[in-house]
């Protein structure tokens, strides 16, 4: 919710710092009740950088990826790519952003832009970056 508030930031340190502490290969590796598997997905999401907090709405926000790349296997042989460029647990922070070579100008994608192919490349950190998409128009409605 702090993509929609104007500080993404946020986001990015809670969702690594979840991941990081309530996730693990164990079998109490999983915070809270799975919930048929909400939890999982929650995860998996998480881990690639984006997270529909609203599904029927079609916007992804941008939290903080756990994965250097990974690619999503998309109809008619396209693909859309993540990059999580200077990734590491010291640098949870978005500094900037691409979407197929254009600077993205807000803290979220559309699910027309991931079936679209193509590569979404973060640029990571460790100090936040206030400045990014805190302004109205960098927010998702």
């Amino acid at each position: 919710m702090y993509n929609y508030a104007g500080a993404p930031w946020k986001s990015q340190a809670q969702a690594r710092q979840i991941m990081t502490t309530q996730y693990n290969t164990t079998p109490a590796g999983l915070c809270g009740n799975e919930d048929c598997g909400q939890m999982s997905a929650w995860y998996v999401f998480s881990a690639l950088g984006i997270y529909p907090v609203n599904p029927a709405s079609g916007v992804y926000v941008l939290g903080s990826p756990m994965f250097d790349q990974a690619e999503i296997p998309l109809a008619g042989g396209k693909t859309f790519r993540l990059e999580a460029l200077n990734n590491g647990l010291q640098h949870p922070y978005i500094q900037s952003a691409t979407l197929n070579g254009r600077k993205l100008k807000q803290s979220f994608i559309t699910h027309q832009e991931i079936l679209a192919g193509g590569e979404l490349v973060l640029k990571m950190g460790p100090q936040p970056n206030t400045r990014l998409w805190s302004r109205k128009s960098g927010r998702p409605k």
